[in-house]
């Protein structure tokens, strides 16, 4: 016997649970774990190396150089990571040749900022500064020989000179004379200075 449809019109609570239905699935299959779901099925996508979507790949994490406790070959404030395509996914590349990754290849390196040092350690600074700072010991580490000797010979400007010192090293606003930034555990608390320039978006102000 052939089943039969309810003839009625369909309620709001029923429409609405099919669209939500419809929803759900088309974030699924389209979203960033859609590539997840197609290799789990076996199946492939193509697409672009620089297009694909967090969750269809994977990066290390950089390898720290223990000397200046930035990444390996940080050069003009950049260095690259190597990231992982998933499997199952074939990308290509600008001149159209197809690469298929089995999760274990390297597919594009990814640039990561790092940070120009020159041998000045933050701990030694404020080290200086807490307990010679009185001599200009703190100074003279940074590369400041003429306040340094200034607040020898005033010892720390009476102390004052001293504690404002002492502050301004603390919270990093006063740094290496060569513009280097100082020696900071990578995964320690750095200050970083917010910049606008020709790439900043700027939302429009509105005037009442």
């Amino acid at each position: 016997m052939a089943a039969t449809w309810p003839s009625g019109p369909a309620t709001p609570e029923a429409v609405a649970a099919q669209v939500l239905g419809v929803l759900w699935f088309v974030s699924v299959t389209t979203g960033p774990w859609g590539a997840a779901a197609i290799a789990a099925a076996g199946g492939e996508e193509t697409l672009k190396c620089e297009d694909l979507k967090l969750g269809q790949y994977i990066c290390k994490d950089p390898k720290i150089n223990d000397a200046t406790q930035e990444p390996v070959n940080c050069t003009n404030y950049t260095a690259h990571v190597p990231c992982f395509p998933a499997p199952n996914i074939t990308c290509k590349d600008f001149g159209g040749n197809e690469t298929h990754f089995t999760g274990n290849e390297v597919g594009f390196l990814k640039p990561v900022s790092c940070r120009n040092v020159n041998g000045y350690s933050y701990k030694v600074a404020v080290a200086l500064s807490l307990f010679l700072g009185w001599l200009g010991a703190d100074r003279f580490y940074l590369g400041y020989p003429a306040l340094g000797l200034l607040k020898f010979c005033t010892v720390g400007f009476c102390g004052i000179g001293s504690l404002i010192d002492f502050i301004l090293i603390s919270m990093q606003i006063v740094g290496p004379s060569d513009g280097s930034s100082y020696i900071i555990d990578y995964y320690g608390t750095r200050l970083i200075r917010l910049s606008i320039t020709n790439e900043t978006f700027r939302k429009t102000q509105l005037y009442p």
